[in-house]
């Protein structure tokens, strides 16, 4: 998945299974997905705007440094936020003590503010 297209893609394809996640009541999986979801959606404007394949990091904010996007700031704080759920998540201890914190109240907002913050951001790639 080297070309603009495929990031954008598997953007898509990680923002429809954090929807499915949300259904099923995974809540915390619904984070995972939308922090996905930016992560290749920022790595698609990389992709475009140097032609290269974007660095194998997922550091949110850093990924938007180096897609050369400033962000309003509340979208800098989502997405700082975000941005440290990929690591959260992969590890048996935190992903109980995230998931006391999840409810569906929190997913359904992140599932929000990770949809307006994709829209904006693909609308940089056209």
């Amino acid at each position: 998945m080297s070309g603009v297209e495929g990031w954008i893609e598997q953007a898509k394809y990680d923002f429809d299974t954090a929807s499915a996640m949300f259904d099923s009541g995974r809540y915390l999986y619904v984070v995972f997905c939308c922090q996905q979801a930016i992560e290749k959606t920022l790595k698609a404007i990389i992709a475009k705007k140097s032609g290269a394949f974007p660095p194998k990091i997922h550091n949110l904010p850093r990924l938007a440094e180096l897609a050369g996007i400033v962000m309003e700031p509340q979208h800098a704080s989502f997405v700082g936020e975000l941005s440290g759920y990929y690591v959260q998540t992969r590890y048996p201890e935190e992903i109980e003590m995230l998931g006391r914190d999840m409810d569906i109240t929190t997913a359904q907002e992140i599932v929000h503010k990770t949809q307006e913050v994709m829209q904006w951001l693909f609308s940089l790639i056209k």
